[in-house]
């Protein structure tokens, strides 16, 4: 029986209210589904939202930032590391700081993680004339920079009225938990309307489980699976992003033992198979390793477990090479599911490994001892290669790597490779630690080499490659494990490092134990890596002094040539209020690791390493065009080697 009691609040108040009454359950695990809010005031919100979430604070905390897309990327953190269950709230004033959110946004979505963006919006009642920092549209008079949001989130409203939140609240909470559709969930709330009273149901306001959704695959399905598997000789299975949302690893592993098929690991997916067993391959594709891609090439059957396969994983669909391949998917999405003209079973990963799993044995299905003997001499074959490029105690033959490498090394006072520093991390990681890295170099290094089996966690952003997401997303995996015996490390390269640190302010602030490790290469050297390959020389990627006065004229010093840019990166940190050191050799980097493990407080250790000093390649094309068009023979040979591997693209369907 409904009641007629109502309780008067302002939209604000409601919205708080509301939020914090409102649950996660799956597998019998109930939480709270949005347990803090993040976010900066200004005029935009600070009346409203920062009146109702100071009015509710032992209710649901709030935590002070210093840039809105830092705060958008500490709620993915958050999400990802809470494997989808519980996601968090953040705000922002009109108008720039609302934009801030954009990004994180965008990101969010690409990655199917959970966050609730509340953006401050343009007064509703317009009486007051245009205000600060409001967008004057000439013909759409209702547009607003908030507008932005809409095509990169997954659901958008504008709050025009307080009763508006009856129904949107209740449609962003389903958004949040739905493992198909979920992303960003954009409120858009007018300065003048979240100050505005409503007489809300007071039922509204009672607590609320949310049920996190496992759906069923249907058996037809499955049996279609199967009868793939039972005609196949030398199938693969990749492993994304769904298999650890799904919690589905043991499945995964029971498959593949049981029935002896390789796996390979997508960027989201890496750590998917706990289990360092001879099918366990690691990554695929560009920056995956090239045992995988050498089992990837020879595989008629390639099944895909919660992956939406983006160019990166299939070499941009150049990587599967039989002739006769064919592709099979499990995915709780559709569109993602059928892709490559799979074969596909739409259901929840853990549900429908199980089940292939099932009719498989059951059908006496194994691989032969042949197949087994191609994963596993590949496997062989990269594993002391792998060992040696991570010695960080066989000093590094500069001279024998500059004739070796394509590119020149420059003078720095580096005595290590960034593979070198990966593998100094790797012996200091136990379980339950976490690395996280987004852009540049650090997450293809770690899908190659780095082990994030036995409980060692690596969270890698990929789907959108954003720069500035590692520090927040380590601060969002720390408020998700509290864990003081498990480290939080934030891998990144230096020019990310200097686009946003400031973040490192707010783990200071809440007591937040992060590492960020900074392997010092004076540049943005991965596309600088590219750069050299598609056009044979460097421009505006590494950090170099202009050797003479900027001048606007035309042909004065158009490029950067002087020597490499000085910046104390430890001096920054510093500042920020992390406990900051510099760690050359690997004697000192062990010592840095093992002296700051068992800090309160976020660390930052700067390492620098040899530029231009790359893992061995993953033997990968990638469909990135150089110039058609040039008077440089460098740049014509790429143009002829680029339209060589447009002929080994192929159309799966």
């Amino acid at each position: 029986m409904t009641s007629n009691r109502t309780l008067r609040l302002t939209t604000a108040q409601a919205l708080v209210l509301y939020l914090s009454r409102q649950y996660s359950v799956a597998d019998g695990d109930r939480r709270r589904m949005i347990p803090a809010a993040l976010g900066i005031f200004g005029h935009g919100n600070v009346a409203g939202l920062g009146q109702a979430l100071d009015q509710y604070a032992d209710d649901l905390p709030f935590i002070q930032g210093r840039n809105e897309q830092g705060l958008v990327h500490i709620a993915s953190g958050f999400a990802k590391a809470s494997r989808r269950r519980a996601a968090l709230a953040v705000t922002a004033s009109i108008g720039p700081g609302a934009l801030n959110m954009v990004t994180g946004a965008a990101l969010a979505t690409v990655n199917r993680l959970p966050v609730l963006l509340l953006p401050g919006d343009s007064y509703a009642t317009r009486r007051q004339g245009p205000v600060l920092q409001q967008l004057q549209h000439p013909i759409e008079a209702d547009a607003s920079v908030n507008d932005a949001f809409r095509p990169v989130s997954r659901f958008f409203d504008r709050i025009t009225r307080p009763e508006q939140l009856l129904t949107a609240l209740p449609a962003a909470m389903r958004v949040l938990v739905d493992p198909v559709n979920t992303g960003a969930a954009v409120l858009s709330l007018p300065q003048d309307i979240q100050s505005h009273a409503y007489d809300f149901p007071l039922e509204f306001f009672a607590e609320r489980d949310w049920a996190i959704r496992r759906p069923v695959p249907e058996q037809d399905e499955i049996a279609a699976l199967a009868e793939l598997f039972a005609t196949a000789s030398r199938p693969l299975i990749i492993a994304g992003g769904g298999v650890l949302y799904a919690g589905a690893g043991t499945e995964l592993e029971r498959l593949a033992d049981t029935v002896g098929i390789p796996v390979a690991e997508t960027f989201a997916g890496k750590g998917a198979v706990q289990a360092d067993a001879w099918w366990q391959l690691g990554g695929i594709g560009l920056e995956g390793n090239p045992a995988t891609n050498e089992v990837a090439r020879a595989a008629d059957l390639v099944l895909t477990v919660g992956s939406r396969l983006t160019d990166f994983a299939t070499a941009s669909h150049s990587l599967f090479t039989t002739a006769d391949v064919r592709f099979a998917s499990i995915n709780v999405d559709p569109r993602d599911g059928d892709r490559l003209g799979a074969t596909s079973v739409l259901g929840d990963a853990k549900l429908a490994l199980r089940a292939l799993a099932d009719a498989l044995v059951a059908a006496g299905v194994t691989t032969s001892n042949a197949w087994r003997d191609t994963v596993t001499t590949a496997k062989a074959g990269w594993l002391p290669v792998r060992a040696a490029a991570l010695d960080a105690d066989t000093p590094v033959d500069v001279d024998a790597l500059r004739e070796q490498a394509t590119d020149a090394i420059p003078d720095t006072d580096a005595v290590l490779t960034q593979g070198q520093l990966i593998g100094l991390l790797q012996e200091h990681a136990h379980q339950g630690d976490t690395i996280v890295a987004a852009a540049g170099g650090p997450p293809g290094d770690l899908l190659k080499v780095w082990d994030a089996t036995d409980g060692r966690t690596c969270h890698l952003e990929f789907g959108f490659s954003c720069m500035g997401y590692e520090i927040p997303a380590a601060i969002g995996t720390r408020l998700a494990d509290a864990d003081p015996e498990h480290r939080v490390t934030a891998f990144i390269g230096d020019g990310t490092f200097l686009m946003a640190p400031t973040e490192l302010a707010t783990a200071a602030q809440e007591g937040l134990a992060v590492t960020v490790v900074v392997p010092e290469n004076h540049g943005y050297q991965v596309i600088h890596r590219l750069q050299m390959f598609t056009m044979g020389r460097e421009f505006g990627n590494e950090f170099r002094y202009r050797t003479e006065p900027l001048t606007l004229e035309a042909g004065k010093d158009a490029a950067l040539t002087g020597d490499y840019l000085q910046v104390d990166l430890v001096q920054v940190a510093a500042g920020l209020g992390a406990r900051a050191l510099r760690a050359t050799t690997a004697g000192e980097i062990r010592r840095a690791l093992q002296e700051t493990r068992s800090e309160t407080r976020p660390v930052l250790i700067v390492v620098p390493v040899i530029p231009h000093a790359d893992l061995p390649s993953a033997g990968c094309w990638w469909d990135v065009a150089p110039a058609e068009v040039s008077e440089s023979d460098t740049v014509r040979a790429a143009r002829s080697q680029y339209e060589s591997g447009l002929a080994t693209q192929r159309w799966h369907g």
